[in-house]
């Protein structure tokens, strides 16, 4: 998705000013398109405040702000939105053309295929598909050709553009499962977790990332004034986090009655899912609700169905609904029905 020039970002604000995470790599793989195209990148280096000096030093980190400009500043001076990952240049506002066209898809499953498709209209040294496989939906990229030097920069860019997008047009954080990537870990493998919180595999048969399939079927809550907007300054997409996360409940409900022993205590659970436990528990409340409410609503309808439908001994249902020992789940089980689960298995088989 293009960007607004480098050379309009807002007034007063250093692009030197933040977390300097990004490595020189990706920089340096910004100068190989140059190098490509038989042009200089003094100027995109100098708008960054990036020392051509440092761009071999395996150590140096760049701010999200000093890539942001230079990147900007590549597309428009090389007028290639790929930077020359590509045999074919990708002229300036072609990702934005990408994102219109899947404005108007009635769920984000049928946008990403949209994107999908016309990606390989116009570069066909990569393919990216959309597929579902039970209740993961995973975004893969298949090489047709050799990319080069610039194979990593290319690889993560694609898949941090199309997975920026599905947030904002859902407006909502769209959690990885994890990623993965065909080539060793580079030295500077860390900040993947930065780019694609949760687990990374490298070595893998392609570059992928994977995320619960139930996001595909939400709908589209952007509009045309609103994509206006957001492609004046497009770059940050890649780098947002969203606060929100419109499936969140379901989620948590999920992680709760699958891996009750695993998901106890609410930091084990926020790591299951990805986030810290203050924004899990700061997001449930803006939902309405609380882990404690969700616990015990999915501890009760489990204990209940086992109670019931088997002939378990109760401490074995406490253990298969997340309870340390029996007595506190007799107590808590007490508060939620009036009834020992013993009582309540008895009046409900008679």
């Amino acid at each position: 998705m293009p960007a607004k020039p480098a050379t309009a970002r807002p007034p007063n604000l250093p692009v030197t000013a933040g977390q300097a995470l990004t490595p020189m790599e990706f920089v340096a793989a910004i100068v190989e398109g140059y190098r490509r195209y038989g042009k200089d990148p003094a100027l995109a280096l100098k708008l960054a405040q990036i020392a051509p000096t440092t761009l071999n030093d395996p150590a140096a980190r760049i701010s999200a702000a000093q890539m942001e400009c230079i990147s900007g500043a590549a597309m428009q001076e090389l007028d290639d939105e790929a930077l020359g990952w590509f045999s074919r240049r990708l002229p300036w506002g072609s990702y934005g053309m990408l994102a219109r066209a899947s404005l108007s898809a009635t769920s984000l499953g049928r946008a990403l295929k949209r994107w999908c498709r016309h990606h390989s209209l116009i570069a066909s040294d990569i393919t990216v598909a959309l597929t579902v496989t039970g209740e993961t939906a995973t975004l893969a990229i298949t090489e047709h050709g050799d990319l080069g030097r610039l194979r990593e920069f290319c690889l993560i860019s694609v898949l941090r553009n199309i997975h920026g997008l599905a947030c904002w047009l859902i407006d909502s954080r769209l959690p990885l499962q994890g990623a993965q990537f065909p080539f060793p870990a580079p030295a500077h493998h860390e900040v993947y977790d930065v780019l694609f919180p949760g687990p990374t595999r490298f070595d893998a048969g392609n570059a992928a990332i994977r995320f619960d399939a139930r996001y595909l079927a939400l709908p589209l809550r952007r509009d045309e004034a609103a994509m206006n907007q957001m492609l004046q300054r497009a770059l940050p997409l890649t780098v947002r986090q969203y606060r929100r996360d419109r499936l969140l409940v379901a989620r948590v409900r999920q992680a709760l009655a699958a891996q009750p022993a695993q998901t106890r205590r609410a930091e084990d659970l926020a790591a299951l899912l990805h986030v810290s436990p203050r924004t899990l528990h700061r997001q449930l409340v803006e939902k309405g609700t609380s882990l404690q409410t969700l616990k015990d609503a999915v501890r009760q309808g489990r204990a209940r169905e086992l109670l019931l439908r088997t002939a378990r001994p109760v401490k074995q249902v406490a253990e298969a609904v997340g309870f340390q020992n029996e007595k506190s789940f007799i107590r808590a089980f007490r508060t939620w029905t009036g009834q020992t689960p013993a009582e309540f298995r008895r009046t409900g088989r008679s």
